[in-house]
């Protein structure tokens, strides 16, 4: 009884994978479509190459009768060679633009599939890229691609070829002899078998490979990306053991995968040269008979040589397939993923923002059985300044990615104006909110190209004021060239107070309606904090904003003080009447 109910589990697995094998193969197709035409011209092209080849033996043949019974005749030989030469040159040229054509269509697809996933990346849920790691994404994106293309492009070079070479071949040789065609169609299947054997290991062996490669790719980028933390805490040893770990796994699925992979060629040369040896004897035999010429013979066997060769080329091509399926297969995986929420037919574009904002009986949880806010409720005036408070996870940040739709509420309503966030265009509802995080983003450019993100028509006279306003204008006057000066991705050499400023630069030149600060100064020293903070009480005059900070000095003078304990407000209020309460607040601020 288990040992049948194994069978039966390995053999819906083995289905499992024929059909995921099948809809990859099928989605591959339908990108290959879009470019039907040149596919055609490719599929003519092979047919005029193999056509060609193919009639180059006879020619010889025909030389070599041209050479028997102890006579020589230059004069034909000389056409044939003649003839020969024009064939060679054409079926060169000929194969040089099919090739052409194949490199066009492998890398139209290969872009077409790496456009379509950026902009999958681009719509997926923020929680999609926070529970996965950006190595793991980058892997799928960059290096099973680029597998695909190898595989794409081998399957393109030779697939077409192969095919027709061995139908025509064996049309050939049935022309001329159909006993000696008969063994060799007997003796085929044999290649056939060992191809489709080493072809179903194949694939289950590269996908594994494909994964760990993404695992590692991932673990390389964590490390370098946060190379001063592993240093800091002298985890060098445990990284090196975790890589190893993982590059052990990945020697071991490669070797396996290149493993079956190689025996493929030296399989199948070896039924090649039993067909090649099978029509060398039965063909010698007729010869002596006198049922062919030894020109013949040549031909035949030049035959036997070709078509047998592109079971060997196809065999590697299976192979490869199996490769570029399988990274193929993790690709459209990601393309395939469920998008963020659609926004709603005719949905409300918010125009001259006035700051009124609404929560009402929010609830929401990163993972369905594990509660963070609940029955969260607030009502905020156009102007005031609202804090935030509490300790680490108590749900701070969560409101901050609420109230800009990164999540989107699990049930109750968040309402700008009056509006349902949910039935208001995102762009329009993030463009009416200005935001400086703790983590700072900027981009590989000049420091005018980060600062008017916001604010693409910006004037220089404009940039200028709001990095005085920012008290960024001094450091980077002092850098080599100014506002010109080209930054690496993440700020380069720029120190994290300098990556902040630049970020609090670009919320001053844009001056939404709207803004939130999230541990805005937390990178920056004492005095210039001070500075900040008087731009800062200039900047919300009239702006609703919303403060999340630790440092319960920068929140003293918010109109509203939200206390925040999983999840809930706990107290709620301005700074003198929660101390007078000697609740929550009071405690963390005596503290």
């Amino acid at each position: 009884m288990a040992g049948n109910k194994n069978s039966v589990t390995s053999g819906s697995k083995d289905s499992s994978k024929r059909q995921k094998k099948q809809e990859t193969l099928l989605k591959v197709l339908s990108y290959v479509k879009r470019y039907i035409g040149l596919m055609v011209t490719s599929i003519i092209l092979a047919g005029i190459v193999v056509a060609l080849t193919l009639y180059i033996p006879i020619i010889v043949g025909n030389a070599i009768d041209c050479i028997v019974d102890n006579r020589i005749d230059f004069d034909a030989i000389k056409g044939i060679l003649l003839k020969g030469i024009i064939l060679i040159a054409l079926t060169a040229l000929a194969q040089w633009i099919m090739n052409v054509i194949n490199n066009k269509v492998t890398y139209n697809v290969v872009r077409d599939i790496r456009n379509e996933a950026i902009r999958k990346i681009e719509i997926l849920p923020l929680k999609y890229i926070d529970g996965h790691s950006y190595g793991e994404v980058v892997s799928r994106v960059i290096a099973d691609v680029d597998q695909f293309a190898d595989g794409l492009l081998m399957g393109f070079t030779q697939l077409f070829t192969g095919i027709i070479t061995i139908l025509g071949t064996l049309g050939f040789m049935l022309y001329f002899n159909g006993w000696i065609t008969l063994v060799v169609v007997c003796i085929t299947p044999l290649s056939l078998f060992v191809a489709n054997f080493i072809a179903k290991k194949t694939f289950s062996m590269f996908k594994l490979q494909s994964e760990t490669r993404g695992e590692q790719t991932a673990l390389i980028d964590e490390m370098i990306g946060n190379a001063k933390v592993v240093k800091a805490f002298g985890h060098e040893e445990d990284a090196l053991k975790e890589f190893d770990e993982i590059n052990g796994r990945l020697q071991k699925c490669s070797l396996r995968a290149i493993f079956f992979s190689s025996i493929t060629n030296p399989a199948t040369r070896f039924v090649n040269s039993v067909v090649y040896a099978a029509v060398a004897l039965t063909g010698a035999l007729v010869a002596i008979s006198g049922g062919m010429t030894v020109g013949t013979l040549s031909c035949f066997l030049s035959y036997a040589s070709q078509y047998t060769k592109p079971f060997n080329e196809i065999s590697g091509v299976v192979t490869e397939l199996q490769n570029a399926l399988a990274c193929a297969a993790r690709v459209f995986e990601l393309i395939e993923e469920e998008p963020q929420v659609p926004e709603v037919n005719n949905a409300v574009v918010l125009n001259n923002t006035e700051g009124i904002v609404d929560c009402e009986n929010v609830n929401f949880s990163y993972v369905p059985d594990k509660k963070l806010i609940e029955n969260f409720n607030l009502h905020v005036k156009q102007g005031q300044n609202i804090a935030i408070v509490g300790p680490t996870g108590c749900g701070k940040t969560t409101i901050i990615n609420l109230l800009m739709r990164f999540y989107d509420v699990n049930s109750g309503k968040i309402k700008v104006d009056g509006n349902d966030i949910q039935e208001v265009t995102r762009k329009s509802l993030r463009k009416s909110y200005g935001m400086v995080l703790q983590d700072t983003w900027l981009k590989q450019g000049t420091i005018r190209e980060n600062i008017v993100m916001g604010k693409p028509d910006a004037t220089d006279e404009e940039v200028i004021a709001a990095a005085k306003a920012a008290h960024s204008h001094s450091f980077i006057k002092r850098l080599p060239n100014g506002y010109n000066t080209v930054i690496g991705e993440d700020g380069g050499m720029l120190s994290q107070g300098q990556k902040q400023l630049l970020c609090i630069t670009r919320v001053m030149l844009s001056l939404p309606p709207m803004l939130i600060l999230d541990e805005a100064t937390s990178s920056i020293d004492t005095r210039t904090e001070l500075k900040i903070q008087s731009a800062f009480a200039k900047l919300m005059e009239g702006r609703t904003s919303f403060i999340v900070a630790h440092r319960l000095s920068t929140i003293q003078n918010a109109d509203i003080i939200l206390v925040m304990k999983d999840g809930n407000i706990i107290e709620q209020g301005n700074h003198e009447e929660l101390l007078k309460l000697n609740g929550f607040y009071a405690k963390m601020y005596n503290s």
